[in-house]
C-alpha cells in the first residue's frame, strides 16, 4: 500500500459512513477518501464532495448522476459521478483503491463488496448481510484474492481483539471454548409482551444506546440484528453456531467476549461509538485516535446480564436455526426480513408480524446448496417473493 491509503467508502452518507469520514478527516497524512457512494440523500452526498474532494461518486441512477454531476463540475470539482451496481463495484475493485469500507445497508451490498474482495482489497466489513447471504463463497474469495478481511461490527471487532493472531488455525486449537456476542436488547428489553405488538416505527428505531439507521434500528429492536451478527460471526471466527453464546448487556460497554478453555474470559469495553471499531480496523495492526472519548468506568458504575428470552425474541431462534440449516436458508431468513421491516416501518404489518413473515417463508421455501452467487441472489429472489406473497394474503 501506499504511504497515504486511499479510501473507498459505500454507503457514505449512512451512519456508519459518517463515521468513517470522521476518522479519516482526522488523518489526513494517513488516509484520502478515493470515492464515496450514496443511495437516496443526494443533498448529503454533493456535501460530503465538496469535503472530501473523492476521484468518483456514485448513485443509483443516471437522473441523479446528471442532477451532482453538474453541481460538482459548477462548484469546480473533478470527481466523475458513476451509477447503479456496476459503478459501486467498479469503485470498490478500482486498482487505485486500498482500503473498501463496506456499509451499504442490506442486499444490496453483496455484489461490491464482493467486488472489492475478488480485487484483494483491505476490506472493512460493516455489511453483515453479504457474508450472511453468501458465506462460504465469501470467504472462498477472500482466502482465494488475498483480500484482508475486517469486521466493523462493535461486537466482531471486539471478538477479532480478542482472539489470538493465529485464531484461523481454528478456535479449538488456540484454547477458545466459546464466544460471547452480546447484544443490548434494543428498546423493547423490558416492555410487556402484550404490548408488542402495538409498538410503533418511531418506538423501534428510538435505540437507547446507539445511533443507527432505520432498518438497522427495527433489527436491533427484533434482535434480527444479533441473529444475523452470529451467523456472520460462524463464518468470520469459523464457528459452528452452538460454540456463539448471544447474552443480553444493556449497557453496551463490553462489545462481545471470548471464553478460553483455561477459565479466562477476554472482553473489549468501550464506550458505544462506532468510531471505535472503524479506526482500529482502519489502522490495524496498529492504534490511532478515533475521536472517542475515554471510557469512565466510574460512571458506568455497574455491568449487568442476562439470557435473551425467544419468546420475546422469535427473530434470534429463527436467525440461529438458520445459522445452522446452512445452504440457502440464512439468505432467505435476510430476504424475508428485509422485506418485513419495510413493511413495517411502512406501518402495513404490526412489529410482532416481522417474525410470523419470515418463519412463514422459512417453511414455504426449500432449502438449497448455494454454490455459485447466481444461486444466492436466486435464492433472495425467492423469498422476497414469498413474503411479498404473504403480504397480499393478509391484506396488506
Amino acid at each position: 500500500m501506499s504511504s497515504v491509503q486511499r479510501i473507498c467508502v459505500l454507503g457514505a452518507t449512512g451512519s456508519i459512513g459518517l463515521s468513517t469520514l470522521d476518522v479519516i478527516a482526522r488523518h489526513p497524512e494517513r488516509y484520502r477518501v478515493f470515492a464515496l457512494s450514496g443511495y437516496s440523500r443526494l443533498a448529503e452526498l454533493e456535501a460530503l464532495c465538496l469535503q472530501h474532494r473523492p476521484r468518483f461518486a456514485v448513485v443509483p441512477d443516471a437522473g441523479q448522476a446528471r442532477h451532482l454531476q453538474g453541481g460538482l463540475i459548477g462548484a469546480g470539482l473533478d470527481t466523475r459521478v458513476l451509477v447503479g451496481e456496476q459503478g459501486l463495484c467498479e469503485v470498490a475493485g478500482h486498482p487505485d483503491v486500498d482500503v473498501v469500507m463496506a456499509a451499504i445497508v442490506g442486499a444490496a451490498g453483496l455484489k461490491p463488496t464482493l467486488a472489492a474482495v475478488e480485487a484483494g482489497k483491505r476490506v472493512l466489513l460493516a455489511n453483515k448481510e453479504a457474508l450472511v447471504m453468501s458465506g462460504a463463497l465469501f470467504m472462498h474469495a477472500v482466502k482465494a484474492s488475498g483480500a484482508v478481511l475486517l469486521p466493523i461490527d462493535s461486537e466482531h471487532n471486539a471478538i477479532f481483539q480478542c482472539l489470538p493472531t493465529d485464531y484461523s488455525r481454528g478456535l479449538a486449537a488456540v484454547g477458545v471454548r466459546r464466544i460471547l456476542l452480546t447484544a443490548s436488547g434494543g428498546p423493547f428489553r423490558q416492555t410487556p409482551l402484550e404490548q408488542l405488538e402495538q409498538v410503533s416505527p418511531e418506538q423501534a428505531c428510538a435505540h437507547p444506546n446507539w445511533s443507527m439507521g432505520r432498518k438497522i434500528s427495527v433489527d436491533s429492536a427484533s434482535m434480527m440484528n444479533k441473529g444475523l451478527e452470529l451467523i456472520e460471526a460462524c463464518w468470520l471466527f469459523d464457528a459452528r453456531p452452538a460454540q456463539i453464546e448471544v447474552v443480553i448487556h444493556p449497557q453496551s460497554v463490553i462489545h462481545s467476549l471470548v471464553d478460553y478453555v483455561d477459565g479466562s474470559v477476554l472482553a473489549q469495553l468501550g464506550n458505544p461509538d462506532m468510531r471505535t471499531p472503524i479506526a482500529h480496523a482502519l489502522s490495524w495492526p496498529e492504534r490511532i485516535d478515533s475521536g472517542v472519548s475515554a471510557l469512565d468506568l466510574f460512571s458506568v458504575a455497574r455491568l449487568d446480564f442476562q439470557a435473551p428470552d425467544e419468546q420475546r425474541f422469535p427473530c434470534l431462534r429463527l436467525a440461529r436455526a438458520a445459522a445452522e440449516a446452512g445452504g440457502s436458508v440464512p439468505a432467505m431468513l435476510n430476504a424475508a426480513n428485509e422485506v418485513a421491516v419495510a413493511a413495517f416501518l411502512e406501518r402495513r404489518i404490526r412489529f410482532t408480524e416481522i417474525a410470523v413473515i419470515i418463519e412463514d417463508v422459512l417453511n414455504r421455501e426449500s432449502a438449497t446448496a448455494v454454490e455459485t452467487l447466481d444461486a444466492v441472489l436466486a435464492a433472495d429472489q425467492r423469498a422476497r417473493t414469498s413474503a411479498l406473497e404473504w403480504l397480499r394474503r393478509h391484506g396488506r
